[in-house]
C-alpha cells in the first residue's frame, strides 16, 4: 500500500514513511494539537527557568563541548542559536543524495516532536514546510563523527532553515526543483521565511543521529529487497546447475531451529517448484555455494530484521541534550548523551557485513555457472562458440571487484574512536563513515546480483529446453529478464544489459511479479 502522507508525532513514526517522504514526496501533515501543546509546555518552562529563574542548563546558556562550564546571559542564548549552527557547518565532499536529506529532515523533525527538547512547534514547522515545497538543502558527505549526534550534516540543513536576528545571513545552499540556489534564494522561491531561532533551538536541531538514522532507514528497505532477489537469482542459478534439492529438503532446515533459514529455504522450494532441472543429474551434493544458501542468507534476513528494530525505535527515541521531561509538580532537565550513535553504529556495520556476504556467495555462483569443472557441462564462459568469443568472463570479472571492494568497505566504522573537543568528547562512534559504507556496499551488491541474473539466464538458455523446464517462480523472474536482455550469441557490450538489470531490481519489477505469482504477500 502506497504511503501518501505522514504524520509527525513523536511517536509513531516508521521506516516505511520514512522512505515514502524521501523518495516519494509524501505529504507530511501540519502538527496535532495534542503535539503543539506537548511542545508548549516544556517549551514554556525552559523560558521561565531561563530568563525568570537564572537557571544554567548545558548548550542553552552554556557553551559548548569543552566550553561547557563558560556560563552565557540569557539574552546571548539566541545568538549562541545561531552560532552553534554557523560553527558546525564544516562538511566536505560531494552532497549527500536528496532523498537522504529529505529522510533526515522527516527524521528530525519527528525526534524534536517529542516534547522532551523544549523548543517551539514552528521549528518543526519549519522542516514539514521545507520538505512539502521539496526545498533540499546542500549537505556534504563527510564530517559526522557520529557523536555528538550528526552535528555537521544537520548543520547545513539548519542554516538554510534559519536566519540571524536581522532576517538574513549565511544560507549555505538548496535545491528547487531542479535548480541548485543559495539556501536563501531557495526558501524564497518556495516562500518560505527563514526562521530567527531563539534559545536552546539551534543545538536541538543539530544534536541528533538523523544522518545515521536516515541512511539506516533507506538502507533497511533496501537490503530487505536485496535479499528477495539474491533468493531469486540464486534459484535461477540453481536450476542453471541442475543443482541437488536434498539441500533445501524442509526438515533439514525445521532441525536448525534458524528462522531465517527455514525461511530461505522454503522460498527456494516454492520457486524451483515444477522444475525439471533440479534433480535431473546423479550427483549426491553441490558445492557450498549452492547447497548452503539457506544457511548464508538465512543469518542475513534475521540481521536486517535485528536491525530493524532498533532503527525504528530510534525514530521515535527523544536524542538531544539536554532534554526536558515533565515531573510530580513541574518539569525537570538531564544533561548526558542521547545523542551518542554507537548502536547506529553498530547497526550500519552488521549491515555491512551481511550484505557484503550475499555478494559473495552470489559471485560464486556466477564464477560456477562460467567453469565447465564447476558448471555440469555448460560451455566456457556461457558462449555457445569459443575462441573467437570470450563470452560472459568479464562480467564475473566486475562482480569479483566489487565484492573485494565491499571487504574493505565493510571494516567496522565502530570499532574506531577519535578524541575530539579537548577530550570531552573522547569516545565517538564514527557511525556516520559507516553510513556511507554500507550504502555504498548495498550498490555494489546490487551489482553483483544483477551479475548473477545475467549469467544464470544464459545458462538456462545453454540446457537443453532449459527455459521450458524451469520451476514456476524461476520461469517468472528468467521472462521478465528476457524481456530487455536477449541470450547472447556472440561478444557485444555489457554494461547496458548489467544496468537494465540493476534497474530491474531497483524497481523491484521481479520480486514483485514472483510473489506475485507464488501468492506471497507484497515485497514478502
Amino acid at each position: 500500500m502506497d504511503i501518501t502522507s505522514v504524520e509527525i508525532t513523536g511517536k509513531t513514526l516508521t521506516i516505511e514513511e520514512v522512505v515514502a517522504v524521501a523518495q516519494n514526496k509524501a505529504i507530511v501533515q501540519p502538527l496535532g494539537q495534542e503535539t503543539r501543546k506537548r511542545m508548549e509546555a516544556s517549551q514554556q518552562w525552559l523560558k521561565e527557568a531561563i530568563h525568570e529563574k537564572n537557571q544554567v542548563f548545558y548548550g542553552i546558556n552554556t557553551g559548548f563541548g569543552s566550553h561547557a562550564n563558560d556560563i552565557i546571559d540569557s539574552d546571548k542564548a539566541s545568538q549562541l542559536s545561531r552560532n552553534v549552527i554557523l560553527a558546525d557547518v564544516t562538511g566536505v565532499g560531494d552532497p549527500l543524495p536528496q532523498e537522504i536529506v529529505r529522510a533526515m529532515m522527516v527524521i528530525r523533525a519527528n525526534t524534536l516532536a517529542t516534547g522532551h527538547s523544549a523548543i517551539r512547534p514552528v521549528v518543526v514547522e519549519q522542516l514539514i514546510a521545507m520538505l512539502n515545497e521539496n526545498v533540499v538543502p546542500y549537505v556534504p558527505k563527510k564530517g559526522s563523527l557520529g557523536a555528538s549526534g550528526d552535528l555537521v550534516p544537520l548543520a547545513h540543513i539548519a542554516i538554510v532553515a534559519t536566519c540571524d536576528s536581522k532576517g538574513s545571513g549565511y544560507s549555505g545552499k538548496a535545491w528547487y526543483g531542479d535548480e541548485l540556489l543559495s539556501g536563501e534564494e531557495a526558501m524564497e522561491k518556495a516562500g518560505i521565511s527563514r526562521l530567527h531561532l531563539i534559545f536552546k533551538e539551534g543545538l536541538s536541531m543539530i544534536n541528533g543521529t538523523s544522518f545515521m538514522a536516515a541512511a539506516g532507514c533507506l538502507a533497511i528497505d533496501r537490503c530487505e529487497k536485496l535479499v528477495q532477489h539474491a533468493d531469486v537469482a540464486a534459484a535461477m542459478s540453481l536450476e542453471a546447475f541442475t543443482a541437488v534439492s536434498n539441500a533445501f529438503h524442509h526438515d533439514l532446515h525445521a532441525a536448525s531451529n534458524q528462522t531465517g533459514q527455514i525461511d530461505t529455504a522454503s522460498k527456494l522450494r516454492a520457486l524451483l517448484k515444477g522444475s525439471k532441472l533440479i534433480d535431473s543429474d546423479q550427483r549426491v551434493q553441490d558445492a557450498y555455494s549452492v547447497r548452503c544458501i539457506p544457511q548464508i542468507i538465512g543469518p542475513v534476513k534475521e540481521t536486517i530484521a535485528f536491525a530493524r528494530q532498533y532503527i525504528e525505535k530510534t525514530l521515535n527515541a527523544s536524542i538531544d541534550n539536554p532534554l526536558i521531561f515533565p515531573a510530580q509538580k513541574d518539569f525537570h532537565s538531564v544533561s548526558g548523551g542521547s545523542f551518542h550513535g554507537e548502536g547506529l553504529a553498530f547497526m550500519m556495520d552488521f549491515l555491512s557485513i551481511v550484505m557484503s556476504e550475499v555478494a559473495n556467495v552470489s559471485d560464486r555462483r556466477s564464477f560456477g555457472l562460467l567453469t565447465p569443472e564447476l558448471s555440469n557441462g555448460l560451455p566456457s564462459m556461457l558462449i555457445p562458440s569459443n575462441g573467437i568469443n570470450t563470452g560472459l568472463m568479464v562480467a564475473q570479472y566486475v562482480g569479483a571487484s566489487l565484492v573485494s571492494d565491499n571487504k574493505t568497505l565493510a571494516h567496522p566504522d565502530s570499532v574506531d574512536s577519535i578524541p575530539t573537543s579537548a577530550n570531552q568528547e573522547d569516545h565517538v562512534s564514527m557511525g556516520a563513515n559507516g553510513a556511507r559504507h554500507l550504502l555504498e556496499i548495498i550498490d555494489n551488491v546490487t551489482h553483483v546480483i544483477a551479475i548473477e541474473f545475467l549469467c544464470a539466464a544464459q545458462a538456462i538458455d545453454l540446457r537443453e529446453n532449459g527455459k521450458e523446464k524451469l520451476g514456476t517462480g524461476a520461469r517468472t523472474a528468467y521472462g521478465l529478464i528476457r524481456e530487455q536482455i536477449q541470450m547472447y550469441q556472440n561478444d557485444h557490450e555489457m554494461a547496458p544489459d548489467i544496468e537494465k538489470l540493476v534497474q530491474l531490481i531497483n524497481n523491484e519489477s521481479i520480486i514483485n511479479k514472483v510473489n506475485e505469482v507464488l501468492g506471497i504477500g507484497e515485497n514478502q
